[in-house]
């Protein structure tokens, strides 16, 4: 096996390997820590690498292997952690020169359920300041690059953590998602991304548990890589209570347990946002693969309000909120978007906050009402391949081009939503569907895309960074 094969082969398999003996821990975490130190010059997906604490924790890996210890699922995997999640002796410095001295004492509940499964962090991968827009650009460490073609963006705000995972640089990704922070650098570097149902995955990050719109979750090369790192985040946390009741994220239905999608119900959201010719050829293709498996598909044109406007007021004011009081000391050396937005959302008063909250309320019972008649919903997961590395450096970087307009909403329905590589755009550049799925449901959607991924598959696709 090339070093290549190696740095590209999924999870699950290498994991299957490491436990037969056949893959060493040891130079599996080398050969990746070796492509991070090549890479990082370009794609520059790593905020902090943990090289020393990797390969200690590989060689750990190792032993327990001869030894014939109990072994987690992610055993000697190597993964990279976003630099949103506290991580015990590592700085997590959120891309902000803020926190750039910040070394947790404690691990967040997620890293801890990763490292108990057998993960080896290799590092924290990067995130626009505070991981407020859908670029990866910091003045704290420039810009996360597209490994496809390195003058487009990863898109954000984990677009480190999906960069590294198309680029050969770990298997796996934790990213977060308040607006399409998992799906768009997804499938603008052309991986995997689930956003899970609100609580499936404990997210003790917010400052504002009750109102939570954002999930921590999977950025891999394969659906069954996702499904793997899901089943090792789900369960409650105190701390959050979105998750005290969840039920686990779903058992699948027979219908989804072979390729035969008989009565399977799939609705295409064809006017929710203009996208472009390529992006909208892809996604009919695939649902027209779909099809041919049996499922019932309609373009569906709900007349919903999708609340575009309201949206972005809750967004911006919150930003406000929880940085705005950073400005005083750290303006100048903050990211000039952040800033510019924290202004914006400063204008908001209580009244139209209020009003977004209602209109949010509105937009989930429009959304579960559509899935009472349909078991997915469909559509594009972004309007166009990856745009350029630049564009997240202009104060309308998170709403140019609609570039979020797909995404956003399922954060504030807080329904699974899942983007899955569907093809390569005109300019070769990959494009993504995005799969949603009703409450507590990700199996579903997980199980969708695997079928997705058979009939059309990406994985053997690299690109040549």
């Amino acid at each position: 096996m090339t070093d290549r094969d190696l740095l590209f082969m999924p999870a699950t398999a290498a994991a299957r390997l490491i436990r037969k003996r056949a893959l060493s821990p040891v130079e599996y975490v080398d050969a990746v820590l070796g492509a991070i130190e090549k890479t990082q010059p370009t794609v520059n997906a790593y905020a902090t690498i943990t090289a020393d604490a990797a390969r200690a924790e590989a060689r750990a890996a190792e032993q327990a292997v001869m030894s014939g210890k109990q072994l987690g699922p992610l055993h000697g995997i190597p993964i990279n952690i976003k630099d949103l999640f506290s991580t015990k002796g590592v700085r997590t410095a959120h891309g902000s020169a803020i926190l750039a001295d910040n070394i947790p004492s404690q691990d967040d509940i997620l890293v801890t359920r990763l490292k108990d499964a057998g993960a080896i962090m290799v590092g924290k991968s990067t995130t626009p300041e505070f991981g407020h827009k859908g670029h990866t650009d910091s003045p704290s460490f420039g810009v996360t690059r597209n490994p496809w073609n390195l003058e487009r963006t990863a898109g954000g705000s984990s677009g480190g953590a999906a960069a590294a995972v198309a680029a050969g640089l770990g298997p796996l990704g934790l990213g977060t998602d308040g607006a399409g922070s998992i799906r768009i650098p997804a499938a603008a570097c052309g991986v995997v991304g689930l956003k899970p149902t609100t609580g499936a995955v404990p997210y003790e990050q917010t400052s504002d548990s009750f109102f939570n719109y954002a999930a921590a979750g999977p950025l891999t090369r394969t659906v069954a890589d996702a499904a793997l790192m899901m089943g090792c985040l789900t369960g409650p946390s105190t701390l959050d209570p979105w998750s005290l009741g969840a039920p686990g994220h779903g058992a699948l239905p027979p219908s989804l347990i072979s390729e035969d999608l008989s009565g399977v119900r799939i609705g295409y959201l064809s006017g929710m946002s203009d996208c472009g010719a390529d992006v909208a050829a892809n996604a009919k293709a695939s649902l027209a693969a779909l099809a041919a498996l049996g499922a019932e598909v309609e373009e569906v044109d709900a007349g919903m309000d999708w609340i575009a406007g309201a949206a972005r007021v809750m967004y911006l004011a919150n930003l406000n909120v929880y940085f705005g009081h950073h400005l005083e000391k750290w303006r100048d050396r903050m990211d000039p978007v952040l800033v510019e937005w924290i202004a914006t959302g400063s204008r908001a008063n209580l009244v139209d906050f209020r009003k977004a909250q209602m209109a949010r309320s509105r937009l989930y019972r429009g959304v579960q009402k559509l899935l009472e008649s349909y078991d997915f919903l469909v559509t594009p997961t972004l309007p166009t391949t990856a745009i350029p590395a630049e564009a997240g450096k202009t104060v309308d970087a998170l709403f140019n081009r609609g570039w979020n307009a797909f995404v956003y909403p399922f954060n504030q329905s807080g329904n699974p939503a899942l983007s899955v590589p569907n093809g390569f755009g005109a300019d070769g550049l990959p494009t993504g569907l995005q799969i949603v799925g009703r409450w507590w449901r990700d199996s579903d959607v997980l199980r969708l895309g695997a079928i997705l991924e058979r009939v059309q598959p990406w994985a053997d696709r690299r690109p040549s960074v």
